[in-house]
């Protein structure tokens, strides 16, 4: 039975070990921003012990980014209920607006928040590019061999 919960501090170092089994890296880096996993509020999907999802999200005034969610179990409703407990936080937080940035060669993703109720609302052309003077460690292709260049924001107001 999978569980979702906050993370809590005690969680820092098997979800920094997670993100760098998964996203080759503790940092992420998003219109010029650069996240850092144990600087930011978020959920855990359990399997038992075992870490099955994860979802991070910074705030600022009236609105909550999702700097990252993560399932290692696609289809099975994790990245749904890690987004579900996402949405009550921002609104328990008083947010305004939930917001998320990808990649334009994420199309499983676009489809994922689409279905989900949020909306595009923003294309950052050529932002990745941007990123990778940041964090040199950016592919320069993604989800079927696409190239990564652009950032395209959804948001979903609260």
């Amino acid at each position: 039975m999978i569980t979702i919960r906050s993370i809590t501090r005690e969680d820092q170092p098997r979800l920094r070990k997670f993100w760098v089994e998964r996203w080759g890296d503790e940092t992420i880096v998003a219109h010029g921003v650069v996240y850092r996993v144990d600087t930011m509020d978020g959920f855990l999907a359990l399997d038992g012990r075992e870490i099955v999802g994860t979802i991070t999200l910074a705030h600022s005034d009236d609105d909550c980014e999702i700097v990252s969610i993560d399932s290692v179990r696609e289809e099975k409703g994790i990245g749904t209920s890690l987004l579900e407990a996402a949405i009550k936080a921002a609104r328990e937080k008083g947010c305004k607006r939930l917001f998320l940035i990808t990649t334009n060669d994420n199309l499983p993703a676009l489809g994922f928040f689409q279905k989900r109720g949020f909306e595009l609302s923003a294309l950052h052309r050529g932002a990745v590019n941007e990123s990778r003077k940041i964090k040199l460690s950016i592919p320069p292709t993604g989800h079927d061999d696409i190239p990564i260049r652009d950032e395209l924001e959804l948001e979903m107001n609260l």
